[in-house]
């Protein structure tokens, strides 16, 4: 059991062992400041699981002692769910996280003694309703993490560069760690990985977790247009891969989309690139039907999970028109979302691009009924 101590401000935690009492915890206020905690670029859109990866891969390749820390078991009110990660240098750099900020400091510390062993080992949290508020466990939240150094007697240097590269293929898998060590157990195929699968867990008798990924969510925007500059970071911040197509280069601009792919081509010719899956939005904005229309005849033939047009209801009935003259029938139509976007009375462009999000979300979640 841990005694968790928070400084009262940022929320971050630092720990000792509990040697006495019961499984839940005691908070203190120390009023100390971890000055070393040093989160690289905390930011929303770099805190996806694949980026996280990524960084650690790189930090590795630059030379520094890596270690990652696990979410592995949650009960009651948790902020952060089973499978989240967060990656701990040897310098103490930090990115990602495994809770609302009380329990990071047990954790980085945990880390840098897994990096110096050469082994890791799980902890468990839990916070009494009294004072959970306080530290970002409301209800009275408890979390099990499990922490393992990237070394041969964790996660070797190699699967951490495997999982790196499937993540940024794209490609679905899944890797078992030892509950206790972290040791790494065995490492699927990346191409064995299933989004229909379960989500990450730990096995009934809790020796086993179980890591799984999925490509995360894309978002791909036929049109570089007003609406897209505020729908794609919001997206990228809702945890979607963000691609902007325009064949017009003024609009595709590294100004206007700072840190976006961006593919200044015809979208049927990009979208064959990109080869859209089921884990893929596709959203027409140019209100051009030169631009749209070879856009969602490629989105239609693909596996995306949601497609949605800009336009008016008569334009949308003109662009079904005109699809159905290009050999779509009217059970490839009911795909689209037209016009896009949850109807709550958004007038700018902003508002719109907050519509366009919502209903992706909806549908992803709740099915094309939403």
């Amino acid at each position: 059991t841990i005694a968790i101590l928070t400084d009262g401000v940022t929320g971050f935690a630092r720990c000792r062992p509990r040697l006495e009492g019961t499984a839940m915890t005691a908070i203190e206020t120390t009023g100390e400041t971890p000055e070393t905690m040093t989160p690289e670029t905390m930011t929303p859109e770099t805190m996806t699981n694949t980026s996280l990866i990524q960084t650690a891969q790189r930090w590795i390749v630059a030379g520094h002692g890596v270690a990652l820390a696990l979410v592995i078991q949650t009960w009651g009110s948790s902020p952060r769910p089973v499978g989240s990660v967060m990656v701990v240098r040897d310098d103490m750099t930090v990115e990602g996280s495994v809770s609302g900020g009380c329990v990071e400091g047990a954790v980085i510390d945990a880390a840098l003694d897994s990096l110096a062993a050469g082994t890791g080992q799980r902890l468990d949290f839990g916070v009494a309703d009294a004072a959970a508020w306080e530290v970002g466990l409301s209800c009275g939240g408890r979390i099990a993490v499990l922490v393992t150094p990237v070394a041969a007697d964790g996660l070797p240097v190699g699967d951490l560069a495997a999982l790196a590269d499937d993540m940024a293929a794209r490609r679905a898998g899944a890797m078992t760690l030892d509950a206790t060590t972290g040791a790494l157990i065995d490492a699927v195929d990346g191409d064995a990985g299933d989004d229909g699968g379960p989500a990450s867990d730990l096995s009934g008798d809790e020796s086993v977790f179980t890591f799984r990924h999925v490509p995360p969510r894309r978002l791909v925007v036929i049109g570089g247009v007003h609406i897209t500059q505020f729908l794609a970071p919001m997206a990228r911040q809702a945890g979607y891969d963000v691609a902007v197509i325009d064949p017009r280069a003024v609009f595709s601009t590294e100004d206007r989309f700072p840190g976006l792919t961006r593919l200044t081509a015809w979208p049927d010719e990009a979208l064959a690139e990109l080869q859209p899956d089921e884990r893929t939005a596709i959203v027409t904005l140019t209100h051009d039907p030169k631009i749209d229309d070879p856009g969602l005849q490629a989105a239609l033939a693909s596996r995306a999970f949601y497609i949605g047009c800009l336009g008016s209801r008569r334009t949308h009935a003109a662009r079904c028109d005109r699809l159905r003259e290009a050999g779509f029938a009217d059970d490839d139509l009911a795909r689209l979302n037209g016009p896009v976007g949850l109807d709550i009375g958004a007038r700018t462009p902003a508002e719109i691009a907050v519509s366009i999000l919502a209903q992706m979300i909806a549908v992803e979640r709740r099915g094309a009924a939403a």
